[in-house]
């Protein structure tokens, strides 16, 4: 009876030996490649924005514009418009204009996805030391079962509730990191999205 027990407490820690194994495989937690940065010559064509990069925020009007097209609160097609308004207000200066509103686009949502970046490096590490203390959990239920002579029925089953517990929270956050892990890939999106927008506007 009590075998029985164990055996079908320990079957699903069984089903995720292999999962915690593979997700404990170094601290970044994507499938995607690592890239703290986005590529600026991949959507960018326009001149260069080595000086707006440091001034744009001292123009109050492009620092407002900039907040509100790259707040992902606000839907694209209203973003594109926003552009559209403003570089139809800045007349004979409309080149330089938006090439300092671009520079202080790239610098925003650069920051933004830098800081999305790091913060998936630290649920790495969290989800890397979590799968640890869950191996470490089910190694102990194994031994636990086959203890001579054996544990009590009751032992066996809070050891493995405990277990499934830890093995069922470890799951969560791994799926949870298939979300997060898009992130960086949706801030790009938009910033091409915005990019084009600009240069279109160039024309």
């Amino acid at each position: 009876m009590r075998r029985h027990l164990a055996l079908a407490f320990a079957a699903p820690l069984l089903l995720a030996t292999p999962a915690l194994a593979q997700s404990a495989q170094g601290d970044w937690p994507c499938k995607q490649v690592r890239v703290p940065e986005i590529a600026l010559a991949g959507v960018w064509t326009g001149p260069s924005i080595e000086k707006e990069r440091k001034s744009w925020r001292d123009d109050a009007a492009i620092a407002d514009l900039v907040a509100r097209i790259a707040a992902r609160r606000t839907p694209i097609d209203e973003a594109e418009k926003l552009i559209g308004e403003f570089s139809k207000g800045a007349g004979d200066h409309r080149k330089e204009r938006l090439t300092t509103l671009f520079a202080g686009l790239y610098e925003r949502m650069n920051d933004e996805r830098r800081d999305v970046v790091n913060g998936l490096d630290r649920f790495g590490r969290r989800l890397k030391e979590m799968a640890e203390k869950t191996r470490e959990e089910t190694q102990a239920f194994y031994e636990l079962q086959s203890k001579k002579p054996a544990p009590d029925a009751e032992t066996v089953k809070k050891a493995a509730e405990t277990t499934q517990w830890r093995v069922r929270l470890f799951e969560e956050q791994r799926k949870m990191a298939s979300f997060v892990c898009e992130s960086p890939a949706l801030i790009e999106q938009r910033f091409g999205e915005l990019a084009r927008k600009i240069l279109a506007e160039m024309e």
